[in-house]
């Protein structure tokens, strides 16, 4: 099955010490995927970190000050 995006958002952001400019995409799945879609601020429950199970493996999902994900074991 082909995954096809769309971009979302566009930043324009500055380093405002280089002024260097960068230009930042995020993209959304195409409404036809299948897969099931889950805020990552609802499963942390509005906190920073939530843990997830599988297979009796515990992980854990942590947003970054910066608003990125990161999962580990």
């Amino acid at each position: 099955m082909r995954m096809e995006n769309r971009i979302d958002r566009m930043y324009d952001t500055a380093d405002h010490r280089s002024g260097k400019r960068t230009l930042t995409t995020t993209t959304k799945p195409e409404m036809n995927d299948t897969a099931p879609t889950h805020d990552a601020r609802t499963l942390t429950d509005g906190a920073d970190q939530a843990r997830i199970v599988l297979d009796g493996q515990v992980y854990t999902l942590r947003i970054t000050r910066a608003g990125k994900l990161i999962l580990t074991k």
